[in-house]
C-alpha cells in the first residue's frame, strides 16, 4: 500500500457549470457582520437556544451568551481573542462565538492571511479508492467575478497560527427563499477539530478582488474592488460532530463540511439579495461514477498561486477512501492548492439546475493534481437544516 500525505486544499468555478447572477451589482462600501454562535454534528447538537430561535433573539441575547462562555465583548475586541489557551478555547457545538471587530479585516491583513497547512496520512489507491485521476490544470475565472461567479468568495479567520484563508459559496436557504444568508465551506475552515476549538473572527467576502488584480495592484485598490459586496461575519456555524471530535484525522475528512449563517454590518438586505445569486445544495450523494462532470471553484493560496485570483476546474469524479470503514469521498483532477479549501463543488442535476454537491477538503501534500471532498448526505443535510431553522422567521 502506498502512503500519501494529504493537506486541506481548494477549488474554483467552471464555464460549463455557469454560475449566473440574477441582479444587484457590487456595492461601493464595505459591510461586515454581527456575532453569535453555534454548530452542529451529523446528528445535530443544538446550541444555547432552540433550533427555532429567530435571528433577532440571537442578536439580542449575544451579550448574555458570551458572558456565559466567559467572554467579555469589550475585552475580546480589545485583543482577548488572541488568547488561545487550550484550557479556555471554546470547542463544543454550542460554544461558537464570533463578535464583530470593525476594521479588523483591512486590506493589508487580508493579503497577509495564509492557507491552512494541516497534513495527514491516508491509504490512497487501496481498498475503496480508484486510481489517482489525471491532473486538470486550474483556469482563472473571468472578471469581474460578480458577473461570472458571484456566489463564490473568500473566508478569513484567525487561528493560533495566525490569520488564515479558505473559500466559500453562497447557498440557498429553503426557509428564506431569495433571501439566504448561508455560506458553505469546509469544517477545517471553522474548527480545529481534535486539536482545538472554534476559530475566530470568521468573515466571508463574496467576489473577493472582483477585477482580478495582482497582489501588488490590489494593495492600492479601492475597498469596493477588494470586497465589492462588503464583509459578512459569521453569527452562527454548523459543522459535523465527527469533525469536532476527530477533525484532522483520516477518519474525519469525509465529514469535513460547514455551514455559516452571516449578517452584514451595514444595510438590511440578505446576502443572496445583495450578491444576486445563491446555489441549491444537492444532498443525494450520488456515487462518484454517477456524479458526472464536477466543477470546483476557489482561491488557491499555496504556491504557485497567490490567493487573490479565483480559479476553477472541471473533472469527472472518482472514489477516495481515507480510512477503513469511513464513507467514500469524491476525488477530481485539479491543480488548485490550499486556500481553495471550502470552495464549492458543483454539478448539473437531471433537471438542468446547477447545485453544490461537495466542497474542497484535501489534496496531495507536496504536489498538485487532485482534490477530494465529502459526499453530502443525511449528516450534512441535518447541519444545513439546523442553521436554516434557527434563523427562520
Amino acid at each position: 500500500m502506498r502512503s500519501v500525505r494529504l493537506i486541506p486544499a481548494a477549488l474554483g468555478v467552471v464555464t460549463a457549470l455557469a454560475l449566473t447572477v440574477t441582479g444587484c451589482g457590487p456595492t461601493e462600501t464595505p459591510a461586515a457582520d454581527k456575532p453569535a454562535g453555534g454548530a452542529s454534528s451529523s446528528a445535530p447538537a443544538t446550541g444555547g437556544s432552540d433550533a427555532g430561535d429567530a435571528a433577532g433573539d440571537l442578536a439580542g441575547d449575544l451579550a448574555d451568551k458570551l458572558k456565559k462562555r466567559g467572554v467579555d465583548i469589550e475585552k475580546w475586541k480589545g485583543g482577548e481573542w488572541k488568547n488561545w489557551d487550550t484550557s479556555t478555547w471554546l470547542r463544543e457545538a454550542e460554544d461558537f462565538v464570533n463578535p464583530v471587530i470593525e476594521g479588523l479585516w483591512d486590506q493589508t491583513r487580508m493579503q497577509s492571511a495564509q492557507s491552512p497547512e494541516q497534513t495527514i496520512t491516508a491509504q490512497a489507491g487501496t481498498s475503496g479508492s480508484d486510481p489517482v485521476p489525471r491532473p486538470v490544470t486550474a483556469q482563472r475565472e473571468k472578471t469581474p467575478y460578480h458577473r461570472n461567479a458571484a456566489p463564490v468568495g473568500k473566508i478569513f479567520f484567525d487561528s493560533p497560527q495566525g490569520s488564515m484563508v479558505c473559500s466559500g459559496t453562497v447557498v440557498k436557504d429553503p426557509r428564506r427563499p431569495g433571501r439566504s444568508n448561508l455560506v458553505w465551506t469546509a469544517g477545517h475552515c471553522v474548527h480545529a477539530g481534535q486539536r482545538g476549538g472554534w476559530y475566530r473572527n470568521i468573515a466571508f467576502v463574496p467576489s473577493f478582488n472582483d477585477l482580478g488584480k495582482t497582489p501588488a495592484a490590489l494593495r492600492g485598490a479601492k475597498p469596493h474592488e477588494v470586497y465589492p459586496y462588503g464583509q459578512y461575519w459569521a453569527d452562527w456555524v454548523a459543522t459535523s460532530g465527527e469533525w469536532i471530535q476527530r477533525g484532522g484525522t483520516n477518519q474525519a475528512w469525509p465529514y469535513d463540511y460547514a455551514i455559516l449563517h452571516v449578517k452584514p454590518e451595514r444595510g438590511s438586505k440578505s446576502l443572496e439579495e445583495t450578491v444576486g445569486a445563491a446555489l441549491p445544495v444537492d444532498f443525494s450523494a450520488p456515487a462518484p461514477a454517477r456524479a458526472g462532470t464536477v466543477g470546483a471553484w476557489g482561491y488557491p493560496q499555496a504556491a504557485p498561486y497567490n490567493g487573490v485570483i479565483m480559479h476553477k476546474c472541471l473533472s469527472g469524479a472518482s472514489r477516495l477512501t481515507t480510512a477503513p470503514a469511513t464513507p467514500v469521498m469524491y476525488r477530481i483532477g485539479c491543480t488548485m492548492t490550499a486556500g481553495s479549501s471550502g470552495g464549492g463543488w458543483f454539478r448539473v442535476l437531471p433537471n438542468g439546475r446547477t447545485a453544490l454537491v461537495s466542497n474542497t477538503s484535501i489534496g496531495p501534500a507536496g504536489s498538485r493534481g487532485w482534490l477530494a471532498g465529502p459526499q453530502l448526505g443525511r449528516g450534512a443535510q441535518s447541519a444545513y437544516d439546523l442553521v436554516s431553522k434557527k434563523f427562520a422567521r
